[in-house]
């Protein structure tokens, strides 16, 4: 999970184009980029791209909900659950409490379906209200569900009144800086991947790329998109070089053949358990893009 595109719910067309992409997940969405009145037509259209969809891409399949206090969850699920989404993204999540919630609503709508109980996977947004950011370390052991947590800055600076979420050289400011890396320590905490937000001004590539090369330094996994051009970057970044994973492999192959070594010395450096730790991620994440 390098890539996650968002497409409309309600675009027939859009969805279609999104299949011969190379996103590793296509996130049909039924919140913000749906308008109220379309919710119900959003809901039909994403129920018929799901089933449709399975043996035409690789593409994980996840469906954007509306937030649990709008009141329309659960007719997202009762509209969607027919085609099987491999997972559901949660917008303005709470709290670990939030995904427990979701997860008890999708094992009865997996029952009702005909789908493995436990099968469907959360992916919430952490970061989208204050509440939210300040519950940031509840996510832990709270589903087996959850294969994930990403953050949003434009619904955080609309909750809180910010004018802007970046500096004019495109950084963030020090409250969505905040933001970002709670995300980053809530999923470590959890032990599940972090999914850097999306970057909106998709004309601005430059800008875009530092900002994907600086998440991937800091810890990030994965990003999400709003563009398809903004894929291949993004794949790309997030691959771990050939460089990377030659030196992963010589600090594994290091300490295999130290025996139950807590450091070993590779060229003059020491390196300890968790630089071990940070290179068999490093070949874990080589490994599954390879699969793919």
């Amino acid at each position: 999970m390098r890539s996650l595109l968002f497409v409309p719910g309600d675009s027939e067309r859009k969805l279609e184009k999104a299949l011969h992409g190379s996103s590793d997940v296509l996130i049909v969405d039924l919140e913000d980029s749906v308008g109220l009145h379309k919710k119900e037509e959003a809901r039909r259209v994403t129920a018929a791209f799901l089933e449709h969809a399975r043996a035409r891409t690789k593409a994980r399949l996840f469906v954007r909900v509306n937030d649990l206090s709008s009141g329309f969850t659960n007719d997202d699920l009762d509209g969607i659950m027919k085609g099987k989404p491999d997972g559901i993204m949660l917008p303005k999540a709470e709290g670990g409490d939030d995904v427990a919630r979701l997860a008890t609503m999708l094992r009865v709508h997996e029952a009702e379906n005909g789908i493995e109980d436990g099968r469907t996977r959360i992916l919430p947004i952490i970061t989208e209200t204050a509440l939210g950011v300040l519950n940031a370390a509840s996510y832990r052991n709270c589903s087996p569900r959850l294969c994930g947590l990403t953050w949003g800055a434009e619904d955080l600076s609309a909750h809180i009144g910010a004018l802007t979420a970046r500096h004019e050289d495109g950084s963030y400011t020090s409250l969505f800086q905040l933001a970002r890396s709670m995300t980053l320590l809530a999923a470590a905490a959890a032990g599940v991947p972090a999914v850097d937000t999306v970057f909106p001004n998709f004309s601005d590539t430059e800008t875009f790329e530092r900002e994907c090369h600086t998440a991937a330094r800091d810890g990030f996994v994965a990003k999400m998109a709003i563009h398809p051009a903004q894929i291949e970057p993004i794949n790309t970044i997030f691959t771990p070089s050939a460089r990377e994973i030659e030196d992963a492999r010589a600090v594994v192959k290091a300490f295999s053949a130290a025996g139950d070594a807590g450091v070993v010395n590779i060229g003059g450096r020491m390196y300890d358990r968790p630089h071990l730790a940070l290179a068999q991620r490093v070949l874990e994440r080589a490994a599954a893009v390879s699969e793919d």
